[in-house]
């Protein structure tokens, strides 16, 4: 079922419609949207606003990217690791049945 939820967002709110089991979540997501706008808001006071708003998105993007990459390069090790695995325990059948 959707929800009607308000979020703000540099001090304006926006209404957005969530799945009830999203609501907690995208609190979250926009709170943490919030915060790191604001953070690019004071470090560059001068400029406009859109332009800190779009700085602040390439980084929030960058962060993806970057967990993104390392999730995939930790799932490469972990599947390199259990075809290793898989090799010990074909030895260790094949030795025990030669046995």
């Amino acid at each position: 079922m959707m929800k009607s939820i308000k979020v703000t967002i540099l001090g304006k709110q926006y209404p957005l419609k969530v799945e009830e089991h999203e609501e907690e979540n995208m609190l979250r997501i926009c709170a943490y949207v919030d915060e790191r706008f604001r953070t690019y808001r004071e470090q560059l006071s001068k400029q406009p606003e859109s332009t800190v708003m779009s700085l602040a998105a390439l980084s929030i993007a960058e962060e993806l990217f970057e967990a993104r990459t390392s999730s995939s390069e930790m799932e490469k090790n972990e599947e390199l690791m259990m075809q290793r695995v898989n090799k010990s325990l074909e030895r260790l059948i094949e030795s025990i049945q030669e046995a």
